[in-house]
């Protein structure tokens, strides 16, 4: 699997904590003993919530639920919806909401789903440890870099004062919700991007280019960042909006700081898988999950966002508040709910 390393640092950070937050999660659902659980549970979608739920399956087994066969595809998000809304799946990892379109294929399919956000996530931007000059830069910097049809091949184009190194870009696939976020988040329209630039759905490959290459710029979840800071530079962003140069951070992000890169994550349950004891204990573990979350480099939802989710699943509630119909670029969680509400 493109992710096994990154599940087995995932794997080795919370093995501390595994047990403690699976049985607190178990305590809040129906009573199941997870070593009678049995069944298969299957998962695709996003890169960048795919480790944390291919974690959390190895976590499930270690506390008990051995008989119960989870895997977890990494496909993006949008390959994730593909399957998930033909009944292929029975959850499906993104790192933005269901599209219009894919909510209407879930349908003519009579795929029904609770959905729920797991996490939040800052995009981040990383370059090369031996770039000294691109500490920050502005929205309008990114959206010459990479909207369509860019030509900007040297860091000498992006700002005066640069110097004159080859600009070589790593990002996500365009079946990516990632992809779809930064493109609209910095180039005003979702999928809208220069095609010239390495394309890939596992994070790793991006990790290994921008430490590779000098004039390297890339961007993926946050998590991955955190993972690999050794290895690379976070970039700033100025949003020009007065806030300054805003790195992501637990803090900056949880803070609705870090504009306008900052996202929900989510987990989508078809609402007939959810009727099955094995799935809704596998579910229940994300609720627990919160220390988890912060010691990997997620950022964890609040208190309010949190309750809701676990009220969301409890109740079948099917649908979403994030679903399609207008951008979610710049809305904070809370906004977000006042539509829910």
């Amino acid at each position: 699997m493109k992710a096994s390393r990154r599940s087995a640092w995932l794997v080795a950070a919370l093995a501390g904590v595994a047990v403690v937050a699976v049985s607190a999660a178990s305590a809040a659902g129906p009573s199941y003993n997870l070593s009678k659980l049995k069944g298969t549970i299957t998962a695709d979608g996003s890169s960048t919530v795919g480790p944390y739920a291919q974690a959390a399956a190895e976590l499930f087994a270690k506390a008990g639920a051995k008989n119960v066969r989870i895997t977890v595809g990494i496909s993006g998000t949008g390959g994730g919806f593909e399957r998930f809304c033909r009944g292929e799946t029975d959850l499906s990892n993104a790192s933005r909401p269901l599209k219009a379109s894919e909510a209407v294929k879930c349908a003519d399919a009579g795929v029904k789903y609770v959905a729920f956000t797991v996490a939040n996530d800052g995009l981040s931007l990383v370059v090369n440890k031996s770039n000294t000059w691109a500490s920050c830069l502005t929205v309008t910097e990114l959206k010459k870099i990479w909207e369509p049809g860019s030509k900007i091949n040297n860091w000498k184009d992006v700002r005066s004062g640069f110097p004159d190194v080859p600009l070589k870009l790593f990002g996500a696939g365009t079946d990516s919700g990632t992809f779809d976020y930064f493109t609209e988040a910095i180039n005003g329209k979702a999928k809208a991007s220069r095609s010239d630039y390495l394309a890939t759905e596992d994070d790793n490959i991006t990790v290994q280019g921008v430490e590779g290459e000098r004039g390297a710029l890339g961007y993926f979840g946050f998590s991955y960042y955190a993972e690999n800071k050794t290895k690379l530079k976070v970039v700033a962003v100025n949003q020009e909006k007065g806030l300054g140069c805003i790195a992501p951070s637990i803090a900056t992000v949880q803070g609705n700081k870090y504009k306008p890169l900052s996202r929900p994550l989510f987990i989508y349950v078809a609402k007939k898988a959810a009727e099955r004891p094995e799935v809704q204990k596998f579910v229940d573990a994300y609720f627990g999950a919160s220390a988890l979350i912060r010691e990997v480099g997620y950022v964890e939802l609040t208190p309010q966002i949190y309750d809701l989710a676990k009220k969301h699943f409890a109740e079948r509630k099917v649908g979403t508040a994030f679903g399609a119909g207008g951008s979610q670029v710049g809305l904070t969680l809370e906004q977000l709910l006042t539509r829910e509400q």
